[in-house]
């Protein structure tokens, strides 16, 4: 019997730092850097970043449901980003680096708007989420110079990681999550 893959896509700040979290779980067969949500067709980093495109810099996993459950992608997701911050993550600013979750069925949709749900109910923040849920479209894969970039520049992708402030927020607000 064949296996069942599906995909997931998030936006969560810079995709470099999106990738390795993911990356490293049973049942994720491949987690690609790229861009969604806007209108330009194939854009490249730099159209991406002057923000002129409209789309947001994301990663798109292909998973095994029956080995890693979307719950459980939708839980790294959350620990990773500030959901309350509505001008992008940490250092980089503007709606390219703006928080979202790109559904691509209407049980994504529903389990990211439940688990969406029970973050702001949780008491954790004390600001409103700002994440938004959005139907999945075409997405762009980045220039390969950014796919798996914490294995290709791990000391770059470190530095970036921690000068940014990621790192940080993630120790702070998620450790004893």
């Amino acid at each position: 019997m064949e296996k069942k893959m599906e995909l997931a896509t998030f936006a969560g700040g810079c995709f470099w730092c999106m990738v390795k979290p993911f990356d490293q779980e049973p049942g994720i067969l491949k987690v690609v850097s790229g861009y969604t949500g806007g209108h330009k067709e194939n854009p490249t980093y730099k159209e991406v970043c002057s923000e002129t495109t409209g789309h947001y810099e994301a990663v798109q996993i292909t998973y095994d449901p029956s080995i890693y459950p979307y719950e459980k992608l939708l839980s790294i997701y959350w620990q990773q980003i500030d959901p309350t911050d509505a001008g992008g993550q940490f250092y980089d600013r503007g709606l390219s680096y703006q928080t979202a979750i790109f559904y691509h069925t209407e049980e994504q949709k529903q389990l990211a708007e439940e688990s969406k749900q029970q973050l702001a109910k949780s008491g954790q923040f004390n600001k409103e989420i700002a994440t938004k849920i959005i139907p999945a479209s075409t997405f762009y894969s980045a220039e390969e110079y950014h796919q798996d970039y914490y294995k290709k520049n791990p000391e770059h992708y470190n530095r970036y990681h921690i000068g940014s402030g990621r790192a940080a927020y993630i120790q702070e607000n998620w450790r004893d999550k």
